[in-house]
Parts: C-alpha cells; sequence; structure tokens
C-alpha cells in the first residue's frame, strides 16, 4: 500500500520523464495507491502561482486516478494530531502532512525528497 507525493502523482499523470521507470512500474502494478487530496490543493496553488503547469483540471485529474483505481485520501483528524508531534526537520506544510497520513494510515510514501526518510515512515523511489 503506497501514498504518492505531489510530485509522483503529477509526474506520474503527466507522463514525465523525471518519473523513474521503476517508481511508475511501482505505481502501476500496486492495486493499494493512495492520493491525498492535499497533494490536488498543493497543485493548485502551485498552478495559481504560475510555479506548476497542470496536465489536465484538478476535476480530470482526479477523475483518472480514479479510473485508474487509485484510493482519495483525505485529510482526518488522526492525520492533524500527529503534526503535533511530528519533528521539526521539514518545513513543508504539505510534506509533513503527507508524512502523517502516512504513518497514521501505515502507507509507503513514494517520494524523492531526501529530508522525509529521516522521519520514522516507509519510503520508495
Amino acid at each position: 500500500m503506497i501514498l504518492l507525493d505531489t510530485h509522483a502523482i503529477y509526474w506520474f499523470l503527466s507522463e514525465d520523464t523525471k518519473l523513474p521507470e521503476h517508481t511508475r512500474q511501482l505505481i502501476e502494478s500496486d492495486r493499494n495507491v493512495f492520493v491525498s487530496i492535499l497533494s490536488f490543493w498543493e497543485m493548485s496553488i502551485k498552478s495559481s502561482i504560475g510555479k506548476m503547469e497542470l496536465p489536465a483540471s484538478v476535476t480530470a485529474m482526479i477523475q483518472e486516478c480514479k479510473r485508474m483505481g487509485f484510493t482519495l485520501l483525505p485529510i482526518e483528524p488522526a492525520h492533524l494530531e500527529r503534526l503535533k508531534f511530528l519533528p521539526k526537520i521539514h518545513g513543508d506544510p504539505f510534506d509533513r502532512l503527507l508524512i502523517c497520513q502516512a504513518q497514521e494510515e501505515s502507507l509507503t510514501l513514494v517520494t524523492r525528497d531526501e529530508n522525509i526518510p529521516k522521519y520514522d515512515v516507509r519510503t520508495f523511489w
């Protein structure tokens, strides 16, 4: 069971070659792929300030994820509670909440972020 970091789902949906082939294969073959609603929030913000060009509308990307059988992970109170105890290693609020989601749901976080493995969370890249 895997949770995709924002860059992983973005590169997967936009078919970007920055996503390593072995990571793409994992995403395509795993039957329990989770994508946080947080990632679409982050992409929307970055798109609105000109830092990211989306391959489709947020609605279309979410629909594509559902079509592929991915599970959309909402932000739950338990995820937010974990934030109080998460060490201050990483300053990005989106990544911090993704870490909490992965921890709370016992998911492997698919990320290339070098700071995330410093936490007590399983990662893959």
